[in-house]
Formats: structure tokens, C-alpha cells, sequence
């Protein structure tokens, strides 16, 4: 089976775009995105698990107490085996999270170190594949945010307690590439293109075989959907607005996707 290698910001797809059907009346779930301030006053929680996203020298010189560092090749197959960023057998991905300290009852917050968004949304959508999505959250701002607010960092690694999964696995989020092209001309479909709009209209092929976007693909890149000046997501209102203006009814099925699957 051919898998195309697909991406978004927040719910972020590897290896595949992600179908998600949206609510004829959408709310905003809050509990996706946490702020410093939330962060800072549920940091002894004993169900809280943080997971730091970025260089490993960086997590290394100073982090937020008590987070773990995670790479994306410990949640992507190895190279040579599939494409990059390929999701990996789930038990596999299981055991990368049990011993990162995650259990059915964690509280899980991800946080990039300095601007590594759309890595950070890799482990979530690796995370809501597993089944953890609704206990899944993302700091807002990363590790950037938590240093202007003079938040506490440290360079002593803790000891994982090493957790239990036992979550059914949300494998309905991922689709393949046969998937995709039985559904181009699906009018209850919406597929968004999350890379820089050169990448986008051709101008540049980045490093693919061929350049353009897949047939009737709308355009979101990846950092409209935070603010420029500190990484942090836009408004409910702002984030509407862009979705709309590409098309995205209430009642779509959305798939999405990037270069590699980020």
C-alpha cells in the first residue's frame, strides 16, 4: 500500500493526511492548547507528563522541570524502512511512551524548545493516534513563552517513571494515498496543503520528485496558524477565518498534509 507523507498544525498527520469530520456547531477545545500560566500551576501534578521537542543539546542546557526529551526517530520508523517520519507499529510507539512515563491517565503537555512547531505537532497527532488525543495538550508558545515569563528551567534530567498504555488506537485519523485520489472530486471532502505557498504553487520542487500540490488542494501554511512574533496560535476566530476562506465547510472531512509529515 502507497502512503503519502501528510501534515497539520495541531492535529499533525505522518505518513498520511488526517480525516476529521468537524461539528456542525464547532466549540473551541481549549484543553488542546495550555498556557504558561496553566503550566506553572500544574507542574507537581502527579499525572502531568511533559514532553520537550527540539535539538537534544538545546533540552540538555535548560528545560522545564521535570520534561522529558523526545525525538522524532523515536516515534518514526528507521530510515531505509519507510518513508520519513513514517508512523511506526503502533506496540512500537506504545513502548516509546511508556517509558517516556506515559500512562492512560497522564495528563500529557508537549512544548518545543525554540521553534520546532511543526515537529511538536507530530507528537501530538502521535499521541491522538494512540488514542491519548483528548488528554494531549500543547504549550502554547513553547519553552520561548515560559522563559519571558521567567519561569523556572533546569538542566537536571528526571527519572521517568515508566507508564501503561492500554488506549485503543484512533487509527481512523489516518488515511493513504488510494484514499486521497478516490476522493478528489469528493464533494464532502476538503484537502489543505499545510507547506510555505512557494512549495504550494511549484516555484520551488522542495527536494520532492515533482513540484505543485495535489489536485484541488487548498493552501494553509503551516505558520499562518500562529503569530509570527511568538509561535502562538492565533484566535478561534482568526483560525475560522483561514479555514473558511479555503473552503472548509462545518460539515467537511478534511485531510491534510506536508513534505514528509510533520
Amino acid at each position: 500500500m502507497k502512503i503519502v507523507s501528510l501534515v497539520i498544525m495541531i492535529v499533525a498527520v505522518s505518513s498520511a493526511a488526517i480525516t476529521a469530520s468537524i461539528a456542525s456547531k464547532p466549540k473551541v477545545r481549549e484543553s488542546m492548547i495550555v498556557s504558561s500560566s496553566w503550566l506553572g500551576t500544574h507542574l507537581s501534578d502527579k499525572s502531568l507528563v511533559l514532553l520537550h521537542v527540539g535539538d537534544k543539546d538545546e533540552f540538555l542546557a535548560g528545560h522545564i522541570p521535570g520534561a522529558q526529551f523526545i525525538a522524532l526517530a523515536d516515534i518514526s520508523k528507521p530510515r531505509g524502512e519507510g518513508l520519513a517520519l513514517e508512523l511506526p507499529p503502533i506496540e512500537q510507539l506504545r513502548t516509546t511512551f511508556e517509558k517516556l512515563g506515559v500512562s492512560d491517565d497522564s495528563r500529557i503537555v508537549i512544548y518545543f524548545g525554540k521553534d520546532w512547531v511543526s515537529p511538536t505537532a507530530r507528537v501530538f497527532l502521535t499521541l491522538d493516534y494512540l488514542g491519548l488525543g483528548n488528554s494531549t495538550a500543547i504549550l502554547d508558545g513553547g519553552l520561548p513563552a515560559w522563559r519571558t515569563e521567567g519561569r523556572p528551567v533546569t538542566t537536571t534530567v528526571a527519572v521517568a517513571k515508566v507508564g501503561r498504555i492500554n488506549a485503543k488506537a484512533n487509527t481512523n485519523i489516518i488515511v493513504d494515498s488510494e484514499w486521497v485520489r478516490k476522493n478528489l472530486n469528493n464533494e464532502s471532502v476538503r484537502i489543505l496543503d499545510a507547506r510555505a505557498p512557494q512549495f504550494y504553487s511549484g516555484a520551488e520542487a522542495g527536494r520532492m520528485p515533482r513540484a505543485g500540490h495535489i489536485l484541488g488542494a487548498k493552501s494553509i501554511p503551516f505558520s499562518s496558524l500562529v503569530e509570527d512574533s511568538n509561535n502562538k496560535f492565533k484566535s478561534p476566530e482568526a483560525l475560522r477565518a483561514l479555514f473558511s476562506t479555503a473552503g472548509v465547510e462545518q460539515k467537511a472531512s478534511v485531510a491534510t498534509y506536508c513534505h514528509i509529515g510533520q
